[in-house]
C-alpha cells in the first residue's frame, strides 16, 4: 500500500504536467534566471547555506550562487531536474529534521505556501524554517496576493491557503521573526499572458520598480531571524 505523501507527490505531478507544458520549460529557466540574478541574489551572500522549501524543479536553486544549497519537496522526482552538487530531500517541509537548528544562512520559497492544507500547515511550516535559520539569518518568501488577485487566486485547485503580505507578515511575527522588507505588488501573477517574457525584458522589469505597482500581483516578503 502506498502512502498518503507518496499519493500526494504523483496527484501533483501529473497536476503540474497539465498546468506548465514541456515547451514552457525553457522560457522558465531564462525568467528564473533573471529573477535571482537581478531581485534575489543581492539578498544571499554567495558563502551562504540556502535552503528552498518546495523546490520544485530546481527554478531556484539551479541559478543561486551560495557554497550550498538544498531542496526539499513532497516529490521525489523532482529531485532529478536539480543541478550536480545540490542536495535533495524528499520530505514534509514541516519535518527538517535532516538539518540542525541554526544550520541555513537562508530559507527560500516561492509560490509554495498557499498549497498547503491550511494555516497550522503554514504555521508549522514557516517555525521550522525558523528553526533551521542561524540568528541573523533571511526568510525570502514570494506568492500570490489574494489582496489583488482575489478571484485568480482560486482559479487552481491546489490553492487552499489565502495569503497576503499583511497576513503573512502577522505569520511570520508570531513564528519569532521579524519583518526587513515587504513589497505587495512585485512579479506579474503568471506566465500565462501575453507579454513578452525574454530574459533581458525580465530584467528591464525588476529594474524599474514603479512597473511592480502597474503589473506586481506576488508579494515578496523578507524576514530576519532575531539575533
Amino acid at each position: 500500500m502506498s502512502s498518503p505523501n507518496k499519493e500526494r507527490a504523483e496527484y501533483l505531478d501529473e497536476l503540474y504536467r497539465f498546468r506548465i507544458p514541456a515547451g514552457e520549460a525553457e522560457l522558465r529557466r531564462g525568467i528564473w534566471q533573471a529573477i535571482v540574478e537581478v531581485a534575489l541574489q543581492p539578498l544571499i551572500a554567495p558563502e551562504s547555506t540556502v535552503l528552498d522549501v518546495g523546490s520544485g524543479r530546481g527554478e531556484f536553486l539551479n541559478h543561486v550562487r551560495a557554497k550550498r544549497r538544498i531542496g526539499v519537496d513532497l516529490n521525489p522526482d523532482n529531485g532529478q531536474g536539480l543541478d550536480q552538487g545540490i542536495e535533495f530531500h524528499a520530505a514534509d517541509v514541516r519535518k527538517l529534521g535532516f538539518l540542525a537548528d541554526g544550520s541555513v544562512d537562508v530559507v527560500f520559497s516561492s509560490n509554495f505556501l498557499e498549497h498547503l492544507p491550511d494555516k497550522q500547515a503554514v504555521d508549522e511550516t514557516l517555525r521550522e524554517a525558523a528553526r533551521v535559520l542561524r540568528p541573523g539569518g533571511r526568510l525570502i518568501l514570494m506568492g500570490p496576493n489574494v489582496r489583488i488577485v482575489p478571484g485568480a487566486y482560486w482559479d487552481f485547485w491546489d490553492h487552499l491557503v489565502p495569503i497576503s503580505d499583511n497576513s503573512l507578515c502577522e505569520a511570520l511575527i508570531l513564528a519569532g521573526l521579524r519583518i526587513e522588507r515587504r513589497v505587495p505588488r512585485f512579479l506579474p501573477y503568471t506566465t500565462r499572458s501575453s507579454a513578452p517574457k525574454a530574459g533581458w525584458i525580465v530584467r528591464w522589469y525588476l529594474r524599474m520598480p514603479f512597473l511592480w505597482r502597474l503589473f506586481g500581483e506576488q508579494f515578496l516578503v523578507v524576514a530576519r531571524k532575531p539575533g
